[in-house]
This record gives structure tokens, sequence and C-alpha cells, in this order.
């Protein structure tokens, strides 16, 4: 009698301690399946860049990748195997490669062959127009350090061939774009001693520029070309782009910013870089831009007011003003955050689905804190219809509003620099001719 009391006494403990955990497991199992599919449904479930790839042969469904992820949402486990629920939030830390203690997962772009977004490179980067690079996130892998990494690597590439010329109007390489990848390779090409020229359309910084003021920037240790190794794991807007004015300072870095790159042509192992400043001569070529390229507009009346911007520099400098932010990615919700934190301001976010699908968790989290309080009107499934001078004219489920405004702050994404790419003979994954890739 004592050792079957014993026993109920053993089952009655295991349940208390199993029974809550199957519950949390099977209910959390459950939210995954819904995610996933509504992910698939919105066609948010592939990437636009890089991505997690699962060996479903291999994984254990431990969820150690879903924990391990940074951004949320991206992972989950799902009939015992982890699976990707939405691959567009996925921006590349790889933390989940490590975590894996089976090593059943990898961050990568896949098969390049059937991505039509993605220019088809040799490993050290070079396009199938030989002498023409590509480093940074054009080439589809996000992050800082990768971009500094692969601006190192290609520079290398070209100093290692040792074709230098002796003709002053020629030089050794000609970098466009001035963002990390960019600064990085111009870097590489000093201390390789070769001649070069950096252009950017806008300023120092690249990507960097559009990102709202003191956003944190997750990166990884990474060695930068004549500066040293940053340690830091989390770092701001401001600090990163001071810390490259320090190094283009003690570096005499010339870079030739606000010139626009309007096309390249190659004759005679020559490459000519047409710019809004006349033409230029290398002998090879390192794209380092970015993927967002010219801001998509909407095309709506009134879109051409002086009062439309399709970036925020600086939160700040809007007080006591009447705001719409258009869009639903992470960088309408940051600039929309940013903005209802200023003294006075009246913001409203319009977007046309029924919920922010494409955002980081964090940037989730505290868009739906401050909507909750009342600090950002959400306008879920509507649309811009005409801007005025003093107003915006909206679609809403409720029907067409005309509602206050001073600014209007546009974030549609933008039109990526592919043609531009394919009118210089780059070819990209997904089409039909044969490519070889010297």
């Amino acid at each position: 009698m004592e050792s079957l009391l014993i026993w109920f006494i053993v089952i009655f403990i295991i349940l208390i301690i199993l029974l809550p955990y199957w519950f949390t497991f099977r209910k959390q199992h459950q939210l995954n399946i819904r995610r996933k599919e509504e992910a698939r449904q919105l066609g948010i479930d592939r990437p636009r860049a890089q991505y997690p790839f699962i060996n479903q042969s291999l994984c254990i469904g431990c969820g150690s990748c879903v924990l391990a992820c940074p951004e949320g949402d991206v992972l989950g486990v799902v009939y015992g195997k982890a699976t990707v629920i939405n691959g567009l939030r996925c921006v590349g830390h790889a933390l989940c490669e490590p975590a894996c203690p089976v090593s059943a997962i990898k961050v990568g772009l896949g098969d390049v062959k059937t991505r039509d977004d993605i220019p088809l490179m040799s490993e050290n980067h070079e396009t199938n127009v030989p002498g023409l690079f590509i480093a940074g996130e054009l080439g589809g892998l996000s992050l800082i350090r990768n971009a500094i990494e692969q601006g190192k690597r290609v520079v290398q590439t070209i100093a290692e061939r040792n074709i230098k010329t002796a003709d002053s109007q020629i030089y050794d390489v000609i970098i466009v774009g001035a963002g990390p990848a960019g600064l990085s390779a111009a870097l590489t090409a000093k201390q390789h001693q070769l001649t070069y020229r950096i252009f950017d359309q806008q300023d120092v910084g690249g990507t960097i520029l559009q990102y709202p003021r003191q956003k944190l920037v997750m990166t990884q240790p990474v060695e930068i070309p004549l500066y040293g190794k940053i340690e830091k794991t989390e770092l701001t807007k401001e600090y990163l782009l001071e810390m490259w004015q320090e190094i283009i300072s003690r570096q005499q870095l010339v870079i030739d910013s606000g010139v626009y790159v309007s096309g390249i042509q190659k004759s005679n192992e020559i490459f000519q870089v047409q710019t809004s400043r006349g033409n230029f001569y290398s002998r090879h070529i390192v794209l380092a831009m970015g993927r967002r390229g010219t801001p998509r507009k909407l095309g709506v009346p009134g879109e051409n007011l002086s009062k439309v911007a399709y970036q925020l520099i600086d939160a700040q400098s809007y007080q006591n003003k009447n705001i719409l932010v258009v869009g639903g990615g992470d960088s309408a919700v940051e600039a929309a955050i940013g903005l209802a934190r200023q003294p006075g301001n009246r913001v409203s976010i319009s977007y046309r689905k029924n919920k922010f699908f494409r955002i980081k968790k964090k940037n989730e989290d505290r868009c739906h804190e401050m909507i909750s309080s009342k600090k950002i009107i959400a306008k879920f499934n509507s649309e811009v219809l005409e801007i005025k001078e003093k107003s915006v004219i909206i679609k809403t489920e409720k029907g067409i509003e005309e509602i206050l405004n001073d600014y209007v702050f546009i974030f549609a994404g933008g039109i990526p620099p592919f043609q531009m790419l394919k009118d210089i003979g780059i070819q990209f994954g997904g089409e039909s001719k044969t490519v070889v890739i010297k």
C-alpha cells in the first residue's frame, strides 16, 4: 500500500511538471503552423536576399535556432522540425548556425542560378564581366560585417593580379558606393598602393544614412583595413558614421560625393565610367551600391510637393506637426516611432495590408505599444489617394478620409539598380542563357 502511494505521488508530480510543458508546446506548435501558413499565403516566407536553409534529415527539433535568432519570428518548430516562418525578416546574422547542435542549418543565398534577383558571381565576387566585381548587399547578403569583408576581399583579388597601369588617366580600380563595402574596398586599395576613385550619389555611409537617428545596428566583430578590429556587437548610426569619418580623415581617403554613375562600358580591357562629372577610366570596377535603388513612388497627385520625403534623417527636426508615414516595413515603422517620440507630433501610419508582416520583432513590439497608447494612429488596409498642401486624402475601410497634414514620409521600397547592371552585361540567376563565370 505504501509503495502504491509513492507511485501515485511520483506520477502526480510528473504530471504537474509535464502537463503544463506539453500544453505550452502544443499551443506553440499550433501557433507556428498558423503563422507558417499565413506567411506562405502572403508570400513572406521566401527571402529577398539571404535565407536559413535547414537540413530536415539532420534537424532534431530542439529549437536552439529559434531562440538564437535576434530578429524573432524567422524560425519556428513544426511537427518536430525547425522551419522558416517569415523568411523576409532574416537579415543574415547567422547566429542560428552555431546554435544548432547538429549543424543542420546554414544561412546563405541558396542556388543563385534559380534567382533572378541575385547577380551571378565567382567565389571572389567577380561577375561574368571580367574585372567587374560586386561587394556588399547588392550581391544579396546583408550585414555590415559581410560588406566590409567583401569589399576587402575583392580588392585583394585585384591586387593579386598585379595589373597596374602607368597611365595616370586610368585608375587601377573605380569603386561605386561609399558605404561599408566601398570604404573597405578603398582602404584595401590604399593598403596595396592601388590607384582608386570612389563615387557615391549621396554622402559617406551608404545605406547607413537612411537609418533613423540613434538606430542600433547589430554586427559581429570585424577587421577594418588600416583601422583595426571592431569588437562591439551593437552600434548606433551616429557611432558608425563618426567612425567612418575618423577613418577617412586619418587615411586621407578621397571620396567624390554627390556624383551619379549613369553607365559603365568596357573596351579593350578598360572600363569607361560615365558620371555626372564626366567620364573616368579604370582597369577594374567594384560595384558597392545598395539594393534599395531609386525610391518607389506612389504615383498620386501632390506627391511632388516639398513636404513629401522618402527618407527620414533626423526625427528631432519635426515637432508639433501632423505627420503621415506611408509603408509597412522596418524603415516606415522606425520613422513613425522616432517621429511619435517628438513633442507635440501627431503621427499616423498608412499601410495597405491588415497588419505589419515584414518588420523586426523589436520594431513590431515598440510600434504596437505606441499604437495602444495612441501615440501612433495606425490606418491598416488603407492607401493614399491625394496629397494636398495642408491635408492628405486616404482611402480606408471606413471610406474616404481627409486628415490634417504637414509632412508625408513615403517608405514604399525602392527600384533596385538591376537594369543598369544588366545593361553593363552582368547576368543574373534565372536567366535562360548559359553563363560562364571567368
